[in-house]
């Protein structure tokens, strides 16, 4: 029999993998770009208008009788995240039935990733704080990983990363979200309203029926999903986890050829730009405004609670997904793929380490009860996924003209078909169309070489 051909890590995509992949990135680059933008904002606001930012972000608005008078703060964790949480949801039900998830093999490898990436981080953490004596409840205050912020670090460095570790890096932070998401449900739920809860999951029961049903009109879904939401803030149950029950129950696969895209995908195309260009920004913009000294940076860097984030950002996220990958190629024996380096594993995985949004969402959940240490958190965050980038745009950018001649051979069309031709080299169509094309070029090469050794019509040398 012939020898079975070992399953490649980190390989090319498939050519409709690789278009999603590039859309979705290219939304989340933006929405990074207003995401960073948001954050030196706040910094800036807080840091020489404190009593004015502080006044803003506590203002009470919304129905009281509701249970809904929130801040501007809460509204932007609890309401804006929840679209956030909406996309992350129907990112990963598309991952799982259509994208790299719905095989465990090839899944197995940004699974194992993500839970080394998320546990070695609370590890340290948990490490840094008992042998300090700090407290261990943020120890899942660095286990995240903001793609939209990383997406921005690239964009700012100008790396042309290939597809491959771009994918690897986004399928990451959707395993990631998932597992956040998990956290926040199980460690970070108050006491519950049963009654407010029921209503929730009725609220999800009607939203899956009518989907089933194929009623379609966002005027029926918006205010349904706005419903669903309020009745799960006032269970006790983070709000959010509302956003990704629906995401996750959109359906993501095409019933056949006549449907160009699923549901789960036009609702994301219209709803990805809204999470990436306005909730996540304006919630960076009323959560990351802390006040910034001297002392207060010193403070990170020696208060057991806020060092622990630190660590298990920079060191903790590097060495755990890094570690998870080699130990996934390692037992499934995986080759990782020829144009790439163990290094450049270790490069993205230190860009994971960039934890933003999440990160400070479960710093405020873990110390609501303590403004002052809830700050302090968000500073370590802050200062934890600045190093991150700072580290990974580094080790990116020795490696970016390896990645630049990657990306060149992933994009070349030469036979402008709109298809790259890596994607062709096994058709015989396409080589026709190149000899036709090489044939073409070549005549006309013929054809200036006789015009240029000709002579001129009037004969007084060369035309």
């Amino acid at each position: 029999p012939a020898p079975r051909t070992r399953r490649k890590l980190l390989g090319r995509l498939s050519l409709p993998e690789r278009n999603f992949v590039a859309e979705a990135l290219r939304t989340e680059t933006v929405g990074g770009v207003l995401l960073l933008v948001a954050a030196v904002t706040a910094l800036i606001w807080a840091n020489t208008a404190g009593g004015a930012y502080e006044s803003v972000r506590g203002f009470h608005l919304g129905p009281g009788s509701l249970g809904l008078d929130l801040s501007v703060q809460h509204w932007a964790a609890d309401g804006l995240l929840a679209v956030f949480f909406f996309v992350a949801g129907i990112e990963l039900k598309r991952e799982l039935v259509a994208g790299d998830l719905r095989d465990p093999r090839a899944a197995a490898l940004p699974v194992v990733a993500a839970l080394c990436g998320m546990a070695v981080p609370a590890l340290v953490y948990v490490l840094t704080n008992t042998l300090g004596g700090g407290s261990t409840n943020g120890w899942a205050v660095p286990t995240a990983t903001d793609i939209a912020f990383a997406l921005a670090v690239l964009a700012v460095i100008g790396t042309s990363l290939p597809s491959a570790l771009r994918a690897f890096l986004l399928t990451l932070a959707v395993v990631d979200d998932l597992f956040a998401i998990l956290i926040i449900a199980v460690f970070f739920t108050s006491d519950l309203n049963f009654a407010a809860l029921g209503g929730a999951f009725l609220g999800l029961a009607v939203f899956w029926v009518l989907l089933r049903k194929g009623v379609r009109g966002w005027y029926v879904y918006v205010p349904l999903g706005v419903i669903i939401w309020g009745l799960m803030y006032n269970s006790g149950i983070h709000a959010t986890i509302a956003g990704v029950a629906m995401g996750l129950m959109l359906r993501c696969h095409r019933r056949d050829e006549s449907e160009p895209h699923s549901p789960g995908e036009r609702v994301e195309h219209l709803v990805r730009p809204l999470s990436a260009g306005l909730a996540v920004p304006l919630f960076a913009l009323f959560s990351a405004g802390v006040s910034v000294s001297g002392g207060a940076l010193g403070d990170v860097f020696t208060q057991p609670e806020t060092l622990g984030v630190v660590l298990g950002l920079v060191v903790g996220k590097a060495v755990g997904i890094f570690g998870g990958t080699w130990l996934a190629a390692r037992f499934t024996k995986a080759e990782l793929n020829e144009d790439l380096a163990w290094a450049d594993v270790f490069a993205v995985a230190s860009l994971a380490g960039i934890g933003f949004t999440v990160s400070l969402l479960i710093g405020e959940l873990a110390f609501t009860g303590d403004p002052r240490l809830t700050d302090e958190i968000k500073a370590a965050v802050l200062t934890g996924s600045l190093i991150a980038a700072v580290l990974s745009g580094i080790l990116l950018k020795i490696r970016n003209a390896k990645y630049r001649g990657l990306w060149e051979d992933e994009e070349r069309d030469e036979d402008l078909d709109g298809i790259p031709d890596v994607y062709e080299l096994h058709k015989p169509e396409y080589h026709l169309r190149m000899a036709a094309i090489h044939e073409k070029k070549a005549a006309e090469h013929r054809r200036l070489a006789e015009v240029a050794g000709g002579e001129s019509e009037d004969g007084n040398g060369p035309a």
